[in-house]
């Protein structure tokens, strides 16, 4: 990463959001369960998960893909459960991890910091278990925008993600206002591409 004590505010949660900034597997993990629940959930989920499987500073990647997948679905279930739908959840955050130890080996900052485009990057992300097209962007675009992790090309390749001052996702979350000002952008966008044409 390129600065050595990056700052996230994604979970709002001061041990939640420090777990991101320290720990890459936490902030991708968060971009996984960022879907159908409200962001600051989402990327609070990884420090809840953590707590459970014993963890404390950081992920055992290879723990993650090699734990008892009943037991880790049971650990993502229990209340407040770590995302909406724990079961199906579960399984994509252990494929996930699987995908870390088999193609970059359990290192999963290697996956950006080896990419020499912004393309590359994106494509890395996109063949993610549970990543599709604008799940990678988005996170290319956060890595590029909060950790300064900016490979040739970034911000066309993660486009419209990528670009400078705007409210659209997760990347651009850094405060309460922003997180305020990324929902206000979303509703618009709903309410727009739900009337009739």
């Amino acid at each position: 990463m390129a600065s050595a004590s990056p700052s996230i505010t994604l979970a709002f949660v001061p041990e939640a959001d420090a777990l991101l900034a320290r720990d890459p597997f936490a902030l991708l993990l968060g971009m996984l369960l960022d879907q159908q629940m409200p962001l600051e959930r989402a990327f609070a989920g990884p420090a809840r998960l953590l707590e459970r499987l014993g963890g404390d500073e950081r992920f055992d990647v290879a723990a993650v893909a090699a734990w008892d997948p009943e037991e880790f679905a049971a650990l993502m279930a229990r209340p407040p459960a770590v995302h909406r739908y724990p079961g199906s959840m579960a399984g994509r955050a252990q494929a996930l991890a699987a995908a870390i130890v088999a193609d970059y080996g359990g290192e999963t900052e290697v996956l950006w910091q080896s990419a020499h485009t912004g393309g590359e990057l994106v494509s890395r992300l996109e063949a993610l278990p549970g990543f599709g097209e604008a799940k990678a962007r988005i996170f290319a675009a956060l890595l590029g925008k909060q950790l300064g992790v900016r490979p040739r090309g970034w911000r066309s390749a993660c486009a419209p993600y990528g670009e400078a001052k705007s409210t659209r996702s997760a990347a651009d979350v850094v405060d309460k206002a922003s997180l305020l000002a990324v929902r206000s952008f979303k509703q618009q966008a709903k309410q727009k591409a739900a009337k009739p044409k």
